[in-house]
């Protein structure tokens, strides 16, 4: 008697548990699991929303071998990857060193510092990029008064340099990161720190023997975050540049939109989707396969 009353509240509390999280579950589907299927069905089919889909097979991938923007938005968004996620990672991480210390107004100062995470992401703040290293931005002015600029140029519409202007933008958008990295500061003991400095240790052999291997769990987090957003990018190359000059910043985000929106090619899109997923995939596996080498765990006794 006692074990079937213990089963009925057993299933009774699994029944709670289901109705409870029924609510995700349903928008999961709705949302996540159904358009997903529906893209990939889309991805081997000829779509432009206007006509029912007609079924070509693998012909949208193999298009794309032969579209010399796709390679350009693969290229693009490789330098974008390859060179925003080093130094904002770097940067967030040297400025939660800096708002680790102990002064006064320190709450202030993390507020501020995190702040252009807040709008990083807008359009409003995209605008303003543009408009500072455009032609009259704030930029060519500071240079004129060190007459470090002859003729002035649009930094944003320059083959050469609009790309780094939104590399500089992804870097300054570092607060989330930053926040991420300060809470694994704080999880370090004291202790070891207290241990070094009495050892004679100098704030470099801490930093590098204590601070980073012990926040290495915390760096493989944001990593992956950052890899994942990154290969996403989207927003600034819309805005701030419209994917030009010369599709120097065709983003590939940009691209699957303009082909999925503007031309209404909505299977070639939906096939750039699933390359897209299928490329943060193997990063992201590639990552977690090196995380045994470099990432070290409290509870491996490390």
């Amino acid at each position: 008697m006692k074990i079937e009353r213990i089963g009925n509240v057993l299933r009774s509390d699994h029944t709670a548990g289901y109705l409870f999280v029924l609510p995700w579950l349903i928008g999961f589907a709705g949302f996540t699991m159904l358009p997903l299927c529906a893209s990939l069905y889309l991805s081997f089919t000829k779509y432009d929303v206007l006509s029912p889909p007609v079924w070509i097979g693998i012909d949208n991938y193999k298009a794309m071998l032969h579209d010399d923007r796709f390679w350009k938005s693969i290229k693009v968004t490789f330098i974008y990857v390859f060179t925003a996620i080093p130094l904002k990672l770097a940067f967030a991480l040297s400025i939660a060193l800096l708002l680790n210390a102990k002064f006064k107004m320190m709450g202030l100062y993390r507020s501020l510092y995190y702040l252009p995470t807040i709008m990083g992401g807008s359009v409003a703040v995209a605008i303003m990029w543009r408009q500072l290293f455009g032609l009259e931005g704030a930029l060519n002015s500071f240079l004129a008064v060190f007459g470090a600029v002859g003729e002035k140029q649009s930094w944003v519409m320059n083959p050469s340099t609009s790309l780094w202007t939104l590399v500089l933008l992804g870097v300054w958008q570092f607060g989330s990161s930053m926040l991420i990295f300060l809470a694994g500061l704080k999880q370090i003991p004291t202790g070891l720190y207290e241990a070094a400095i009495i050892d004679g240790s100098n704030w470099f052999q801490r930093l590098f023997r204590i601070t980073l291997p012990l926040l290495t769990p915390v760096i493989f987090f944001n990593l992956i975050m950052q890899i994942i957003s990154g290969f996403k990018v989207f927003t600034e190359g819309l805005i701030v540049t419209g994917g030009g000059p010369m599709d120097s910043t065709l983003f590939y985000a940009l691209y699957l939109y303009e082909k999925s929106f503007t031309s209404f090619d909505m299977g070639f899109g939906s096939a750039m989707a699933w390359v897209l997923l299928l490329i943060i995939a193997f990063f992201t596996a590639i990552v977690f396969k090196s995380s045994a080498g470099w990432v070290h765990y409290e509870s491996k006794g490390e």
